[in-house]
């Protein structure tokens, strides 16, 4: 599910605050791998 979040983000299709709570680290860490790390604050 991170890695769907973090494929919305990249899109522009929603924000790293839409992540829900409980996954939010996980998306972060998806994020900052593929050196995005800007789109997870």
């Amino acid at each position: 599910m991170a890695v769907v979040y973090a494929t919305l983000i990249i899109k522009g299709k929603k924000t790293f605050a839409d992540v829900p709570v409980k996954i939010q680290q996980q998306v972060k860490e998806v994020l900052v791998d593929l050196g995005l790390e800007e789109l997870a604050q």
